[in-house]
């Protein structure tokens, strides 16, 4: 892609999604992805009521008379996007492609975190690392990963959830919020999704086709798997292909939510042809009454 091209369709992307993240998200990405720790903020006096534990020592010494530390809760955080670019991102059966979808929601995501003053980073994976990109804070950092989005080229096709999740865990030390997105076509991941999210707080955001959630009757075609290359003819028109189709698709439906409700990790399907704010306004409010 040309760089004029790309700045462009970058600041289109901008425009878009910052002005979705400002009016639509902030409040409720604030109140759903709020730190958890704590950090020291004053003391004062001790009034009836405060935890003994809260007293400081220290200043209740110098002055004479008992002193309790105040505590506010830590804003700051860091944000991780781990991303499927693998060759099955790069399908659409409608007018948007897998990975456009993830382009702009990646996109509100940032800047819902500069808005809540958080670093964000990148994993782009397929069934290697293709590119990390550390967490930062900013505008500037945040246009960057979005260029990336729109023009990154993986030089892997295939996809290892498993991969990603390890590496992920082991890169980023503090505990942080992580979106998981990707269509979930791997090779087994239970173990390593349940280890990630122990260790930080793992979203999945499944990032669905239409066509793969119903499968229309176009008759003999051939098939092709973006993957593997692997191609095959199928009579989409008969019932024993869609019975077929319908019997694993939903196989593959109760696996997944299977594997996120064992993890204890928070999901959301993605169809390509629903405006993402739904189900999106949808995790975030579940979240905030979880809290």
């Amino acid at each position: 892609m040309e760089t004029k091209e790309l700045l462009r369709k970058v600041r289109r992307i901008e425009i878009k999604t910052k002005g979705l993240s400002n009016q639509i998200f902030s409040g409720e990405y604030h109140s759903a992805f709020k730190g958890q720790g704590m950090t020291f903020a004053e003391v004062r006096e001790y009034q009836p009521g405060d935890e003994i534990r809260k007293i400081d020592w220290n200043v209740t010494a110098r002055m004479g008379s008992p002193y309790v530390k105040i505590f506010e809760e830590e804003r700051e955080q860091t944000v991780m996007l781990i991303v499927d670019v693998s060759a099955s991102e790069n399908y659409g059966s409608n007018e948007i492609l897998k990975r456009n979808y993830i382009t702009e929601i990646c996109a509100v995501l940032a800047f819902s975190t500069i808005a809540n003053n958080d670093k964000i980073g990148v994993i782009f994976f397929s069934d290697k690392i293709e590119k990390f990109i550390p967490p930062k804070k900013g505008r500037g950092h945040t246009l960057q990963i979005i260029r990336d989005l729109l023009n990154f080229k993986a030089e892997n096709k295939g996809t290892d959830i498993d991969h990603a999740l390890r590496y992920f865990t082991g890169v980023i030390k503090k505990k942080c919020i992580a979106f998981l997105i990707s269509d979930f076509i791997s090779e087994p991941f239970a173990r390593s999704i349940k280890l990630a999210n122990k260790k930080h707080d793992l979203v999945a955001l499944r990032i669905q086709d239409p066509i793969e959630a119903k499968f229309p009757k176009v008759g003999l075609v051939p098939l092709s798997d973006p993957e593997t290359g692997e191609v095959f003819w199928a009579d989409t028109s008969s019932d024993s292909f869609q019975q077929s189709y319908q019997r694993e698709l939903n196989k593959f439906d109760d696996e997944m939510a299977q594997i996120f409700k064992s993890a204890g990790v928070d999901a959301a399907l993605m169809p390509t042809q629903i405006n993402y704010v739904q189900p999106l306004m949808k995790l975030f409010k579940k979240r905030e009454t979880k809290r």
